[in-house]
């Protein structure tokens, strides 16, 4: 492998002789596991890339009213923004925003241990800035007769009118927009049955609405959901076979074993998965050519701790935020597409 690979290949001095020796003896060592060298300066690259591609599109069908579209792009900067701001505050790893032409963006982070409590301030991070400043504007430009350009005004009201409206939107109890993602991870983590069948349900909720209004990009997130639920499903007999070894996932990839590393290696190629067709277990003990897919693989069924830490007095103050930034629409008697819908 060259030297821009993720992980290191080279076993450690003293392994070197141990590597192809006997197996059952007593004192064999385990080649060393892949060394992980993330690199963060490629989650911006990919930030940069899918923004520049978001333009790119979105100017294809927004052309004739580009303005629109740079409102629309600050807007959705500004909601991740608020995501990102929060999971830096709670220490997440590996952060960046990745922008889906046509479709909006997404921040993403990793962390091990997931807090209930952190977990629903991030999620209301995003869409409730925008929600106070889409408020406070369009208070500002209520009365007409400001001493401003009928071009300025319009651009402002505008602007607080998508403010609300897109992250009102966002906050609707569906799979995977914010305000679905806060129910789920409120009320449903501790049923897995429940949680898959609220996934389900929201996918299918989508694809209709996707069919409904003829837009047709937004297939790709219902599909995408399933697909998830399908990966999900086989991760979790994978886990259920490692775990019948007495082997505990409920770590990091840093802290398991050159040994568990080699085991759990040979299950999931003993199991027929899918992105390991052409790699062969041990032994012998030989790095594959494709052993990044291996380390990609092993890293996604380490579990993750997510931590029960909301009282039903939290829980509750968050659902009474979550219920009342829908009011706002209806408090400021705002001509909203939502508000004149008529099926």
């Amino acid at each position: 492998m060259d030297n821009d690979s993720l992980f290191s290949l080279q076993p450690d001095p003293e392994n070197r002789q141990t590597n192809t020796g006997n197996i059952t003896s007593d004192h064999f060592v385990y080649p060393p596991k892949p060394e992980l060298e993330r690199k963060k300066g490629n989650v911006w690259v990919r930030s940069i890339t899918s923004l520049a591609l978001y333009l790119l599109i979105g100017y294809y069908f927004f052309r004739a009213d580009w303005i629109t579209l740079l409102i629309l792009t600050a807007i959705v900067i500004f909601h991740e923004f608020g995501h990102f701001m929060a999971m830096k505050l709670f220490h997440y790893k590996e952060l960046g925003i990745f922008f889906i032409p046509l479709l909006g963006a997404y921040a993403s982070g990793t962390k091990r241990e997931i807090s209930q409590k952190q977990s629903a301030i991030i999620l209301l991070a995003g869409p409730m800035p925008g929600i106070i400043t889409g408020i406070i504007l369009f208070l500002l430009t209520k009365d007409q007769s400001l001493t401003m350009s009928f071009h300025a005004y319009n651009l402002l009201r505008t602007t607080s009118v998508l403010l609300i409206f897109l992250n009102v939107l966002n906050l609707l109890p569906i799979y995977p927009l914010d305000g679905g993602q806060l129910v789920n991870r409120l009320f449903l983590d501790e049923s897995k049955i429940v949680g898959k069948a609220f996934v389900v349900l929201s996918a299918v909720a989508l694809g209709y609405f996707a069919i409904r209004i003829e837009f047709y990009p937004l297939l790709v997130f219902p599909a995408m959901m399933l697909f998830r639920q399908w990966t999900e499903s086989r991760f979790d007999e994978l886990t259920k076979k490692v775990e019948q070894t007495g082997m505990n996932l409920e770590k990091t990839y840093e802290d398991i074993s050159d040994e568990e590393y080699w085991k759990i290696r040979n299950i999931l190629i003993e199991n027929n998965y899918s992105t390991f067709r052409n790699i062969n277990p041990a032994p012998p003990y030989e790095y594959s050519s494709n052993e990044d897919k291996v380390v990609s693989a092993i890293e996604n069924l380490l579990q993750r701790t997510i931590v029960q830490d909301l009282s039903w007095w939290g829980k509750l103050i968050i659902i009474l935020v979550w219920v009342g930034s829908f009011a706002a629409p209806f408090l400021l008697n705002m001509d909203l597409p939502f508000l004149r819908y008529h099926s």
